[in-house]
């Protein structure tokens, strides 16, 4: 079979990339072909996303790609973080700019919201714990203040689902993204009803719900001018990128245990069932959607954001270090010394980062790290430790005895914490792919348009065409007594 070509669109919380899959069915080769900025904008009124921006940025990506690449191109697909949401009008015209996951009118909405149903029913609907990013929040704000967009608006699209409508037309929103919501029925794969009426928000604006892998047409008229050729389809791939990158890793057989590594950390395994009980709430996991009817069941940990933060203020204090470094430096330092929990709410916003851990160690009594190595290898620690207070609850929720754990996406690079998370859990890391979203995103593609038979062929398709570095444990007497103590600290301040 000759080379085809698909393009994936993968946005993250800071940047956004195009990227071109060449394949012959026997190996992937990945090329990015453009790259850039995606920052949040604080304007009066809150956080937003410049989603204009980023259309204009993915047609750019999208005419380099078929300059290079022309007619062995066969789709494109999107896939972004989850939550956030456009309104469109009864024209199709978008009614104000998404607001930032992080903007702050999720603040109070938690409470309102179980006021109005209690957190365990809600649950019961759709699988998902309240937390501050979930749409359920940010929508009953605006409900809550009688927002004119939200009652006049006739569509509701997520992100990828809005940029797909730009590309072709076609209004759609993908199952797996529109599952981050808390309002998303698990087991139906429909809108949870009950909740959405609940919460006062209007049912006309949650329309038609796809599966991932379905083609939503070619690219309108304008947008093959601009790029250059036509008829290019568009798949509504696995459109939130935890979704992606979980089909991306791959695992054989089911029950596996999976990390998506990046600015969040995300735990969890592929399950045929939602498992929605009282202990599952109570630990905060969460049933999303993947591929194949398959459940996301996980929890969200904050992850490399901490790592991202600490590099972004040193940067504006006239100290840049790169990530090599930076890692090099927590190697070096003394492990142990002190404890975060990396969930902790003051960690959630950015700006400050490595004063913000410096307090929490403060505050709770321990050592205080003063330079920069010893502030990273707080915080490595500290998330390895809480990877390993995640990986025991799911042991507990599911009755598995987990012996190896499948890592992927671009935080694996971070050799010191994928040594840790090994370390810390006492079992096999398998990190690989570092690009797992992307190649989440094109084996749907391949799959969507029937150049791949199913998901087994698309990751025994991505087996064959990456390295993948495996991780034993080692020091696990050191690091049991590290997570007593971190699980003691916790209980006593969280």
């Amino acid at each position: 079979m000759s080379s085809k070509t698909f393009i994936a669109v993968d946005l993250g919380a800071g940047s956004g990339r195009v990227i071109a899959a060449t394949t012959d069915f026997t190996k992937i080769e990945l090329e990015e072909v453009h790259r850039f900025d995606n920052p949040g904008t604080d304007l009066p009124g809150g956080s937003f996303w410049n989603v204009i921006g980023l259309y204009r940025e993915i047609l750019e990506g999208l005419r380099r790609a078929v300059e290079k690449h022309g007619d062995r191109i066969v789709s494109i697909g999107i896939d972004t973080w989850g939550c956030d949401h456009g309104l469109l009008g009864p024209d199709g015209a978008l009614l104000g700019l998404p607001h930032q996951y992080r903007d702050p009118r999720f603040e109070g909405m938690a409470e309102v919201m179980h006021g109005l149903m209690s957190e365990a029913e809600i649950y019961a609907h759709t699988g998902v714990k309240t937390n501050f990013y979930n749409s359920s929040l940010h929508l009953l704000a605006e409900a809550e203040k009688k927002s004119p967009s939200l009652f006049e608006a006739e569509t509701l699209l997520f992100v990828p689902d809005l940029l797909a409508y730009w590309l072709t037309g076609r209004k759609a929103v993908e199952r797996t993204v529109a599952s981050t919501s808390q309002l998303l029925d698990p087991r139906t794969g429909d809108w949870a009803w009950e909740v959405i009426d609940a919460l006062g928000l209007p049912r006309k604006v949650f329309g038609e719900i796809v599966a991932p892998g379905t083609v939503l047409g070619p690219v309108r008229d304008a947008v093959a001018s601009f790029i250059g050729k036509a008829g290019i389809p568009v798949v509504a791939t696995a459109c939130h990128d935890t979704a992606s990158a979980v089909a991306g890793i791959p695992m054989q057989g089911t029950g596996n245990l999976w990390l998506s590594s990046g600015t969040w950390s995300i735990m969890g395994i592929e399950s045929e069932v939602a498992i929605t009980s009282e202990a599952a709430l109570r630990h905060g996991f969460c049933n999303e959607l993947g591929v194949n009817g398959t459940v996301r069941f996980l929890k969200n940990i904050s992850g490399l954001w901490l790592i991202q933060e600490c590099k972004r203020q040193w940067e504006l204090d006239g100290n840049p270090l790169d990530y090599a470094t930076m890692a090099s430096m927590a190697d070096a330092a003394e492990p142990f010394s002190a404890f975060i929990d990396p969930d902790d709410a003051i960690f959630a916003s950015p700006g400050g980062m490595p004063a913000k851990i410096q307090a929490w160690c403060e505050k709770t009594g321990q050592t205080v790290p003063q330079e920069p190595g010893a502030i990273l290898r707080v915080a490595t620690d500290s998330l390895a430790l809480k990877y390993r207070t995640v990986f025991e609850n799911i042991r507990a929720l599911t009755g598995t005895n987990f012996t190896r754990l499948h890592a992927g996406g671009g935080g694996i690079q971070n050799e010191t914490l994928s040594r840790a998370t090994a370390n810390a859990l006492g079992i096999e890391v398998v990190a690989g792919p570092v690009e797992a979203t992307s190649c989440g995103n094109v084996i749907l593609q391949m799959i969507g348009t029937g150049h791949l038979a199913d998901l087994h062929a698309g990751r025994e398709l991505i087996r064959r065409s990456f390295d993948f570095r495996i991780y034993e444990p080692q020091e696990t007497a050191a690091w049991d007594q590290a997570h007593a103590r971190f699980t003691a600290l916790l209980a006593k301040n969280c």
